[in-house]
């Protein structure tokens, strides 16, 4: 699971206080059409560009057909907005379905690679807490690991596993913590038989820019990656495949208190939900992170050209 969401940035009381001061954000406050007025609904997000996305994604496909919508954006994280959603301070964030689910089990461990098993303990966990949990996307934020293009089209690499006969010719990047990391040195050794030793060096590189850079100079051949950053399709990065499930399933999942769901809701979002790849969801990151354009017009822009109503 993607590790730099683990960190812990207050209780519930300072859900409240955060909660009081964020209005609006990316989202620009309540909102209607000109259709007929319907219930308002809030929609919150956790203090990264991502989630602010996804938050405005799921608010105006709302705003499309007619709901009221209310954006608070960039509240901070799960130990912000779970107290928030449970209390109904909020009425829906968007989830990533592993992480979510560990840190409400208080990691008791449930969650598997199969999103949708995942998804689905997800669900009956919230379920009696008032929140119902909707289909999970195709879009995996979790870490990954990639190659350049002309790496992966030398050695013919698609899957992780593909690198295991050539791994002594290749040095492979990885943070600090990885040689003791489950989803890491750890998984690789044992769910793929490919321990950090087998390649040619390894070296201590943070996932994100810094690892990205090295990668795209060709200091390193292979380097762990977010997922969905940017940074992969502005290099043009191949994404290995995680074919023997190393990574849990950190699938997109929108939430809803159950009071505020209602058919239309549930099929507008699932609809979104099905169209949000992991590359698309790359694309939108890249918009945001490195062409600096604003989420809510990145949001509003990719539901026009996926066909709803905006």
């Amino acid at each position: 699971m993607r590790r730099h969401r683990a960190a812990a940035v207050g209780a519930a009381a300072v859900a409240l206080a955060l909660l009081a001061a964020a209005c609006g954000g990316s989202g620009g406050g309540s909102k209607t059409t000109s259709q007929a007025k319907k219930e308002t609904v809030t929609v919150a997000s956790s203090n990264f560009p991502e989630n602010v996305i996804l938050a405005n994604i799921y608010g105006k496909a709302l705003q499309g057909v007619g709901y009221q919508v209310t954006y608070r954006t960039n509240l901070g994280s799960r130990q912000v907005i779970q107290p928030a959603l449970l209390q109904g301070q909020i009425d829906s964030y968007p989830m990533y379905a592993a992480s979510d689910l560990e840190f409400a089990n208080n990691h008791a461990g449930q969650a598997t690679g199969d999103v949708q098993a995942t998804t689905q303990k997800l669900r009956d966990l919230y379920a009696p807490k008032g929140v119902s949990i909707l289909d999970a996307a195709p879009a995996i934020d979790t870490n990954a690991f990639a190659v350049t293009k002309a790496t992966a089209d030398k050695y013919h690499l698609k899957s992780i596993s593909d690198l295991k006969p050539i791994a002594r010719q290749l040095v492979i990047a990885v943070p600090p913590e990885c040689p003791t990391n489950a989803y890491c040195g750890v998984g690789l050794q044992n769910v793929y038989g490919l321990p950090l030793s087998s390649f040619k060096e390894s070296k201590a590189i943070e996932v994100g820019p810094v690892a990205d850079a090295a990668l795209a100079r060709g200091d390193v051949q292979v380097a762990e990656v977010l997922s969905t950053d940017g940074a992969i399709a502005t290099n043009g990065f191949v994404v290995l495949d995680d074919d023997k499930h190393l990574q849990a399933a950190d699938n997109v999942v929108p939430a809803i208190r159950t009071n505020k769901l209602t058919n239309e809701i549930r099929d507008l979002w699932n609809s979104v939900s099905a169209k949000l790849t992991t590359s698309e969801l790359t694309g939108l990151n890249k918009k945001v992170d490195v062409d600096k354009q604003d989420p809510d017009a990145v949001a509003q822009a990719w539901l026009r050209q996926q066909g709803f109503k905006v």
